[in-house]
């Protein structure tokens, strides 16, 4: 399954039972909380059916058929160039869409590009939107050790949460589900991880390392360390704020952890050398074959310009348009609307990519389904953004004159949250029915300030698509037939948060002089377990029922990205035992590279998911269904 909240997750019952991770589903959680009920910090518990409740904005997707599209497309826009090259390919992909899914109201198709836009497949998924939540621990049982165990191991983590998935009000019939295992798990056995990692980048030139390196991940550390420091100075002024500051603050330190963690990796004179030999040996391989060179051209000096220009544009393209909002779904809502009441009165083919005719259904669900926006954290959010553009945009610049309209960060920010009325959805539905009329004639402050700043964040996209994406795309096609042409099929493509399956044994790895053993037990959990990592009450009265033997979480060589949360582990009799919910500290340059030796994805067992559903939620109707019964 793959969830449109960036994650993975695999049916386990035949009644639309999906298992993920907790983190997965945090947004979700602090939807449905209130000051009254924390589902964050308290859990999530239903009995029945009944009591599972909507996740807003949510929608999962099932992939049931795939396509080559690359010839048509190719031939579509064979010899165009410029706006009729844009025009020929976007009509060719739209038509590989409509052949593959219908009028099928049921299913979404999607155009997928693989190595750089050489090869493109078109993908049909079953899409489910109405998603409910089920079951979610505590947030201290499944972040336990909090960020200082982030991308490390050992680790006691009960990552795990369930969601259903339903179709015209009930459950969906899923036939098919993975059977679910409590046996003991083998160091050295065979496992395998299907999920849908969203981006890897090991086909990037030196020249894209090096712009990663110098400018890009610098500054998305400035502008994370920026709003952890204003949510973290927010939660600490009481309870409420700490609850509503926390899957933000989750989300930020979880952010900075991987781009350090990126920066390290490019900062490893080994690393970047074995890059450079790389590059260096398919460009003499390529060179010492006049026809394949005639056919490749340069594409990494183009890319390499795009690069250059990428120092130009990154300031603008990250302020107005990538980071636009910091997070506020105010923001979020008043973009989504202003640019679905403007893109809407085009062909699709001429839209925005993101409100093409596949993606309508996901805009407006994710517009219109009730969800929480208090103007506390808004105002938090929103101030925070602001500063940071106008640092990073300068002071000066017309830019941030027209961003601000004269007033302050904190009081611009501070009007916008109390002011809209975004926060009703029936507000929002009337917006969004009513089309650019009534996005035109509202006076909603934060609607007025998207359509007065927009002409902004569309003016820095699209110098970023014409200098820097344009030249990278089509350099990076032409690499990949190289690499094709020199390499033949072992080519691995990069990511594309599309399903990937993923084969590796449980194994832990040296680390120095010592061995990381690749289980944890639940003894281990309660070892751990002081002042500074407590665990909830519930936990602490069951001790005594539970078998303390139980692998906890566990740790295998299979290579996973970012995406892959949620992701089902199997063994090799095709049976469930256990959900990836993290990686190690060398997974994380595995954006980059894979390396065997260190690089490990980390799961937590179904058998602990089990025992702690017996013995501390005492789920029996959760476990019967997990049990087919």
């Amino acid at each position: 399954v793959r969830l449109t909240s960036g994650c993975s997750a695999a049916l386990v019952s035949r009644e639309g039972l999906a298992l993920t991770n907790q983190h997965c589903v945090l947004n979700c959680a602090q939807a449905l909380s209130s000051p009254q009920h924390d589902y964050v910090g308290e859990g999530f518990l239903t009995e029945a059916k009944s009591e599972e409740r909507l996740c807003p904005g949510l929608q999962a997707e099932v992939l049931v058929a795939i396509a080559d599209a690359t010839g048509p497309i190719f031939a579509a826009s064979h010899g165009k160039t410029g706006a009729a090259f844009v025009l020929a390919r976007e009509e060719a992909i739209a038509k590989a869409e409509r052949s593959l899914c219908g009028r099928d109201p049921r299913l979404r198709c999607q155009v997928i590009s693989f190595f750089g836009g050489a090869e493109l497949k078109v993908y049909a998924f079953r899409r489910f939107d109405d998603v409910r939540l089920v079951f979610a621990p505590e947030f201290a049982t499944a972040f336990f050790g909090g960020d200082a165990d982030n991308f490390t191991f050992p680790r006691f983590d009960l990552d795990c949460a369930f969601l259903r998935l339903y179709d015209h009000g009930r459950p969906a019939a899923t036939p098919s589900p993975l059977a679910w295992s409590r046996r003991l798990l083998s160091a050295g056995e065979a496992v395998f991880v299907s999920g849908n990692p969203g981006l890897t980048e090991r086909g990037d030139t030196l020249a894209e390392l090096e712009a990663a390196r110098d400018v890009v991940l610098p500054a998305a550390e400035r502008d994370h360390e920026a709003a952890r420091a204003r949510l973290a100075a927010f939660a600490a002024t009481g309870p409420e704020n700490r609850r509503l500051a926390a899957e933000r603050l989750f989300d930020e330190e979880n952010a900075l952890k991987v781009i350090r963690g990126r920066r390290a990796a490019l900062a490893d004179p080994a690393f970047m050398a074995a890059r450079r030999a790389e590059e260096e040996a398919l460009r003499a391989r390529v060179a010492a074959d006049p026809k394949l060179a005639a056919e490749t051209g340069d594409p990494w000096a183009q890319i390499a310009a795009g690069q250059k220009a990428r120092v130009g544009d990154e300031a603008a393209w990250r302020a107005l348009e990538y980071e636009a909002g910091g997070g506020s779904q105010l923001f979020a809502w008043a973009r989504a609307l202003v640019r679905a009441a403007a893109e809407r009165a085009r062909p699709s083919v001429q839209r925005l990519p993101e409100f093409a005719d596949s993606r309508l259904d996901i805009i407006a669900k994710q517009v219109t389904d009730p969800r929480p926006a208090p103007a506390a954290l808004e105002t938090v959010l929103l101030a925070s953004w602001l500063e940071r553009a106008r640092q990073d945009l300068g002071a000066d610049s017309a830019a941030v004159a027209t961003l601000l309209g004269g007033e302050t960060p904190d009081a611009l920010a501070r009007r916008l949250a109390s002011a809209s009325r975004l926060a009703d959805p029936a507000f929002r539905r009337a917006l969004l029915s009513g089309g650019w009329p009534a996005i035109a004639a509202s006076e909603d402050p934060m609607i007025a300030f998207v359509v007065r700043t927009d002409p902004l964040a569309r003016a820095a996209r699209s110098a970023y698509e014409d200098e820097v994406v344009g030249p990278d795309q089509r350099g990076q096609a032409l690499i990949a037939r190289a690499r094709f042409a020199v390499g033949g099929g072992a080519v691995y493509p990069d990511a594309t948060f599309t399903p990937r399956l993923s084969w590796g044994r449980v194994a832990g790895w040296e680390k120095g002089a010592s061995t990381v053993a690749p289980f944890t037990t639940l003894a281990g959990l309660f070892a751990r377990v002081d002042g500074a990592d407590p665990l909830p009450a519930r936990w602490l009265g069951a001790k005594g029922d539970l078998d303390l033997s139980t692998v906890f979480d566990f740790v295998t060589t299979n290579d996973i990205a970012g995406g892959s949360s949620g992701s089902p582990v199997v063994d090799a009799r095709g049976e469930l035992i256990g959900t990836a919910f993290d990686g190690n500290e060398a997974s994380i340059a595995g954006d980059f590279a894979y390396e065997a030796a260190a690089n490990r994805t980390v799961a937590v067992s179904t058998a602990a998911i089990s025992e702690a559903l017996a013995k501390v939620y005492r789920r029996s109707a959760l476990l019967a269904e997990l049990a087919g019964k």
